[in-house]
């Protein structure tokens, strides 16, 4: 994951009026000072993950940050995703929400930096600051 990364768990349990969800996977990046939610889908970008990711990251902000913890940042992890789709999902949310669409392989390091390099120009404004 990178420097400053913390593994908290996988499956990590949030109750709600006695209805449990679960987050896929929890990171704790100390130099961000933001928990890092992980939501794996094995569909394309559906507006509803997004929805489930907001509400995650809403308890954590409220219940699991401490005073000195950052606004925490979610990830979905998708098979695909379309630009439009994504936009209008993503678009207005208050929590810092990033979906991307991952691989079953590694591609190799030219095409990798090809991508890295595509979504950071495509990206909003927005969501770079």
């Amino acid at each position: 994951m990178g420097q400053g990364f913390m593994f908290v768990g996988t499956q990590q349990r949030i109750t709600l009026n006695n209805t449990h969800y679960h987050v896929d996977m929890v990171f704790y990046n100390k130099l961000l000072r933001a928990y890092v939610l992980i939501e794996l889908k094995t569909s394309k970008l559906m507006p509803e993950a997004v929805g489930q990711i907001n509400m995650y990251l809403n308890y954590y902000a409220c219940e699991m940050n401490d005073e000195f913890d950052n606004p925490p940042i979610g990830i979905i992890l998708c098979t695909d995703k379309d630009a439009v789709t994504a936009e209008y999902a993503l678009g207005g949310l208050q929590n810092t929400v990033f979906a991307s669409r991952y691989v079953s392989h590694v591609p190799a390091k030219e095409q990798l930096v090809q991508q890295v390099e595509s979504v950071l120009r495509d990206m909003p404004a927005i969501a770079l600051q």
